[in-house]
């Protein structure tokens, strides 16, 4: 009973793929990078490194969007 109980919460369990988990780390990196160019001093590269990051998820998105379509 346990057993069956355990596979039906793992099946329900949201899967992230490979592709998708990298490129929101890519993403989370590019934040993170930008927060402590900012707040080192560097404001202007800074900003230019936050920039990316709606870059890179909407680069991710158009790449991996086919991969849905399939």
């Amino acid at each position: 009973m346990q057993h069956e109980q355990a596979r039906t919460e793992a099946a329900a369990a949201p899967v992230v793929s490979t592709p998708k988990a990298l490129n929101m780390a890519a993403a989370f990196l590019s934040f993170l990078m930008s927060v402590y160019l900012f707040f080192t001093g560097d404001h202007e590269r800074g900003i230019f490194v936050g920039i990316w990051v709606p870059s890179i998820l909407s680069l991710g998105t158009l790449l991996l969007g086919s991969e849905s379509r399939e």
